[in-house]
């Protein structure tokens, strides 16, 4: 049983787990009461009953149905209420909505991806979804940056990744601490020393939207195509569906016509990195 086209009920969802990432950052590991199904980059809207609910994108295996998992932020009122949440509490769960990664584009090419900060959540899925299909791609290529070591996220995940065959992993922090012995500096400086047939390439960005708009800058200047780069954009989206507007770019709807786009699809819009 899917939840496919309950796109205004939400389906519940029992709270197994509560994982802490960094002081600002928790996952909440979720068990959908049927089986839930999404494509990597789409997104879901997360619902409290009497607080409301906020749109994010599923950090867990899009191959995984029956267990789901979301990263997030504290950041204003409804996700205070979800950092609070203690297993065996009740959520909803309403998608999946939008425009994901097209992982078969990808095939047989080398990816860049460049996060940034809990950016890092999206890209997570779709790095599980590459790891299950490794033969398919040459090579892949992580740059994550973060504000501090401790806000670095996912670190279990990082050191799995990093013996994984065909997968590198090179992380910065703004500020570096005594213990840190990888880089220091923004994420695009990552991408400096990195060795990419950019012929052969796809190019991915998630995270703050002034990381967003210097990591795209970098990647055009190593010589990306703008076709080649996408850009998981977070606009305010509201209500999953394009109705409301909130979340309108230009002619674009971020919630129907992305969350997914590549460069040359918004470059010319306007406020794309607000």
């Amino acid at each position: 049983m899917s939840n496919k086209g309950s796109i205004y009920k939400p389906l519940k969802a029992k709270v197994e787990k509560v994982i802490t990432e960094s002081p600002t950052i928790k996952t909440l590991v979720l068990i959908p009461e049927s089986e839930f199904s999404f494509k990597t980059g789409e997104f879901i809207e997360l619902t409290l009953n009497g607080y409301g609910e906020a749109p994010f994108t599923p950090s867990s295996s899009p191959l995984e149905t029956k267990r789901l998992e979301v990263t997030i932020m504290k950041a204003g009122y409804v996700t205070d209420k979800i950092h609070a949440l203690k297993p065996g509490e009740v959520v909803g769960i309403r998608g999946p909505f939008g425009r994901g990664y097209p992982v078969e584009k990808f095939y047989g090419k080398e990816i860049v991806i460049v996060g940034g900060g809990c950016g890092f959540a999206p890209i997570r899925s779709l790095l599980y979804n590459l790891m299950a299909e490794k033969e398919k791609f040459k090579k892949v290529t992580v740059c994550y940056g973060a504000k501090t070591p401790e806000e670095c996220i996912y670190k279990p995940f990082v050191e799995k990744l990093r013996k994984t065959e065909r997968f590198e992993v090179y992380r910065s922090v703004d500020k570096a601490d005594e213990k840190w012995d990888e880089t220091e500096g923004v994420v695009t400086v990552l991408l400096e020393d990195i060795k990419v047939d950019i012929k052969n390439s796809a190019a991915i960005v998630c995270g703050p939207p002034v990381m967003m708009k210097f990591g795209t800058l970098k990647l055009l200047e190593m010589g990306y195509p703008e076709s080649d780069i996408y850009l998981s954009m977070e606009k305010n989206m509201s209500c999953g569906l394009g109705k409301c507007g909130h979340c309108m770019m230009g002619k674009y709807y971020v919630c129907k016509d992305g969350p997914v786009f590549t460069y040359d699809e918004i470059k010319n819009e306007p406020d794309i990195w607000l």
